[in-house]
């Protein structure tokens, strides 16, 4: 393998890092805190049960283990990309793992998609122009392989991205 096959032409690596997402999850974990913990603050005023009290601790705690599970999960996700010698390198950490030789790839263009219309939402998603790996924003690189298939792969910098990729396919 010569040096230059293991040069990085292109790395970008993206997280769930949106602010929508993160009060979208802290009022959620709130609302469901404040509508179990109420009637256990409330505990034998309202003539709860030890058992009924029991099961409310355990759903508060289900709750709690939950939500920051969740957070913890957005908060580690990443979609890391590099276009190296061999091909385009890409992972979905934790998920997926991959490796996309040049010659599987038919074209590649950066483009501007709707990531809700076209593939429901952000994460690995699939939906009528193929499969997408996406973290946030509406841009990306749309690659098209020799057997038809599609891969959009979303980034904030699209345009390096595709040029990348289109300057190792040459």
């Amino acid at each position: 393998m010569c040096p230059e096959d293991t040069y990085i032409d292109f790395r970008e690596v993206q997280q769930f890092r949106q602010p929508w997402l993160w009060i979208i999850l802290f009022v959620s974990l709130v609302v469901a805190i404040v509508v179990v913990g109420y009637p256990l603050a409330q505990g034998t005023a309202t003539g709860k049960t030890p058992g009924e009290l029991a099961a409310l601790r355990g759903a508060l705690a289900l709750i709690v283990i939950v939500g920051l599970g969740l957070a913890a999960g957005f908060y580690f996700i990443k979609l890391i990309t590099e276009i190296r010698g061999e091909g385009l390198y890409a992972r979905f950490v934790p998920f997926v793992r991959w490796l996309i030789p040049y010659e599987d790839i038919k074209s590649c263009e950066a483009r501007t998609y709707s990531p809700i219309g076209e593939y429901g939402g952000w994460g690995i998603r699939w939906g009528r122009g193929g499969k997408a790996y996406n973290i946030s924003g509406s841009r990306g690189v749309q690659l098209e392989f020799k057997d038809g298939k599609r891969l959009l792969i979303g980034s904030r910098r699209a345009d390096e991205f595709a040029q990348a990729i289109q300057a190792r396919m040459k």
